[in-house]
């Protein structure tokens, strides 16, 4: 199954920003890059497979862990993404992490090939999520684990919903339809959950990660930063007048607010860990 190309052509648009932000988003969602690890349970000296890396995150911290015995590769079907991937890589010289695009449901490498699959934020946006988890499956080891990190509904995320509930008063909210490609497409407790099970994914589990996204900007750069970070908003943002622009800014920046000390902003988040392993081959 082809990747949609409404989904290609907005990341790929958005890949310039997040590789301009690359540090701030990494520090920001480390504690799900940490949680990955622990629950793919990724070890030093393994072969990892990235899925969904964008411009490289967490490919490139899970190399760092990995060490030099170990490899990480770092898969995405948005070339900018993967140049971007690649200008760090070579920026930093680690010898263990390569990109490639590629696409989840059609990935170029042969079966029992990796000791951990992981994949943060990406599973939301694959045309086929049944088809993209079997094929992780597949070039997994037998009794090696997958990890995926999806976020938990945006009301229990104030990095999303203070925007999001400030612009839908200006602009009326898109209906969805409830499996459309989306960043909450996975919030509802045991729906991927389930996806891994149909997909013959064994001992999966799911389990609420709560913690702080903290992130070291001004108020003022924390607008410019998720102006940046989506296309959805740049878009939505486009169709209001100037004045209800300011407005809007206004808005959010009172809001934020109250998450800002000492030059940080500090949101609670929670994201659904939902992690399996592929079954053992049968002798």
């Amino acid at each position: 199954m082809k990747s949609d190309p409404d989904v290609i052509r907005i990341w790929d648009k958005s890949a310039p920003y997040w590789e301009k932000h690359r540090d701030i988003i990494r520090g920001m969602f480390h504690p799900i890059t940490e949680a990955l690890i622990e629950d793919a349970q990724i070890g030093p000296g393994q072969a990892v497979l990235d899925v969904a890396t964008g411009p490289g995150e967490p490919a490139l911290s899970i190399a760092e862990f990995v060490g030099p015995s170990g490899t990480v590769t770092g898969i995405d079907p948005i070339a900018g993404m993967i140049a971007a991937a690649r200008r760090v890589a070579d920026a930093r010289h680690p010898q263990n992490a390569r990109f490639e695009i590629a696409s989840a449901d059609q990935l170029p490498f042969p079966a029992s090939h990796f000791d951990a699959v992981v994949c943060r934020f990406g599973v939301m946006f694959f045309p086929s999520p049944h088809d993209g988890v079997r094929e992780m499956l597949r070039v997994l080891k037998p009794d090696r684990k997958i990890a995926f990190a999806v976020w938990n509904f945006g009301d229990n995320n104030p990095f999303h919903s203070i925007l999001a509930n400030i612009v839908d008063r200006y602009v009326a909210p898109e209906l969805l339809p409830p499996d459309a490609p989306d960043a909450f497409r996975f919030a509802e407790r045991g729906k991927l959950l389930k996806i891994l099970n149909e997909a013959g994914a064994a001992q999966t589990r799911e389990r609420l990660l709560q913690f702080t996204i903290e992130i070291p900007l001004s108020i003022d750069d924390f607008w410019a930063l998720r102006w940046d970070m989506s296309d959805k908003w740049r878009t939505k943002l486009s169709s209001v007048s100037p004045e209800q622009l300011a407005s809007i800014r206004q808005e959010v920046s009172g809001d934020v607010a109250a998450y800002s000390t000492g030059g940080v902003i500090r949101f609670p988040a929670e994201v659904l860990i939902v992690s399996g392993c592929r079954a053992a081959l049968q002798a």
